[in-house]
């Protein structure tokens, strides 16, 4: 009997990959990461929860301290990118360096299993011609992880399991009431873990960043009104802005060293080419030349085609056939050759 180790988050979705996977004959264990510091984590209702799951299915359960290395990577690493007038994206970092990498050396080392599961919705193949894994979407698109999880290594991909790829969140709770599971009618995690715990990201990164009031400015230097910090801004914000003006006006720069909100039209905030920097090429090796692709430059923005070009190490300029409205450094680009990840990174500029 194959052993497979599951990361529940006490959410439906690791429930249900855990119980499909039972169902299937492996010998499923399950594993918690215990990642918030703070009075009271110890016992959230996500750990609670996962425990419950595990007994229900009557599989053992694993809680793992990853505390540290979730404030170093994740908490400093955000508070660090907004300091800097950058917009991070958590969620890829916590994939690659909190979740399947720490969980597959934890299986390896402690649990004597070398396979991994989670609740994300993408699927994995390996290609005999390339002899690569590739990482696809889901087939639920409207539920599709995989802009998140471009920085899997090979490594990581030929390890893991997505029980969840082929189905929609409608299977997945039928699957979690049949199985009589306590997470099938849970409310899905509507935000950051982060951003949950503290109520908003502004409450958030007050904790740690004091106010650093300045202007808010049109492009030619004009002072439009005030702020108390750019860390509370991102490019292409339009809501909270507190001026009153003719047209609707978008962040369209943060300039951290003047400590000044650039705001424009939309067509200030438009631009046809960016850098990407700490590119991982996924389901295929680095090409040596330009090629082709569909590239998404946020988690819920269409895929746009656009001409890639790899360049230095780590890097490549994405040249858009059509100009693209608030490209965000510190987000992630990941392009696509349909279902197939091809690579991704992070926009630089």
């Amino acid at each position: 009997m194959k052993k497979v180790v599951v990361g529940l988050s006490g959410g439906v979705d690791s429930s249900v990959a855990a119980a499909i996977l039972h169902n299937q004959g492996y010998d499923v264990i399950g594993l918690t990461l215990w990642l918030m510091k703070g009075k009271g984590q110890c016992c959230s209702e996500g750990m609670v929860d996962a425990a419950t799951i595990c007994q229900q299915l009557s599989i053992p359960h694993e809680i793992v301290d990853m505390r540290d290395v979730f404030q170093t990577n994740i908490v400093d690493y955000l508070v660090s990118g907004y300091s800097a007038g950058i917009t991070p994206l958590p969620c890829s970092q916590c994939n690659r360096t909190v979740k399947f990498g720490p969980m597959l050396e934890y299986a390896r080392e402690k649990l004597g299993s070398d396979v991994i599961a989670t609740g994300h919705y993408a699927r994995i193949a390996y290609d005999h011609g390339t002899e690569r894994y590739q990482l696809l979407r889901a087939f639920d698109r409207n539920k599709d992880q995989s802009y998140f999880l471009y920085d899997l290594s090979q490594e990581l991909l030929a390890g893991t399991i997505f029980p969840l790829g082929e189905l929609n969140k409608n299977d997945t709770r039928k699957i979690a009431a049949e199985y009589g599971l306590k997470t099938a009618d849970k409310p899905e995690s509507q935000d950051l873990c982060l951003v949950e715990s503290n109520g908003s990201m502004r409450a958030f990164l007050d904790k740690y960043l004091a106010p650093k009031p300045g202007d808010i400015v049109d492009s030619n230097g004009k002072i439009l009104g005030k702020h108390d910090g750019v860390h509370h801004y991102t490019i292409g914000q339009r809501k909270g802005l507190g001026i009153a003006a003719a047209e609707p006006l978008y962040v369209i720069k943060l300039d951290t060293v003047n400590n000044l909100v650039v705001v424009g039209d939309r067509t200030k905030g438009t631009e046809k080419e960016c850098t990407v920097e700490r590119v991982n090429w996924v389901s295929m090796a680095e090409p040596r030349g330009t090629i082709r692709g569909e590239v998404q430059i946020r988690y819920r923005s269409q895929p746009v085609l656009a001409t890639i070009i790899p360049g230095e190490t780590d890097c490549v300029q994405l040249v858009f056939d059509e100009p693209q409205f608030s490209i965000t450094p510190g987000q992630a680009a990941v392009w696509y050759e349909g279902d197939k990840v091809l690579g991704g990174g992070i926009i630089k500029n």
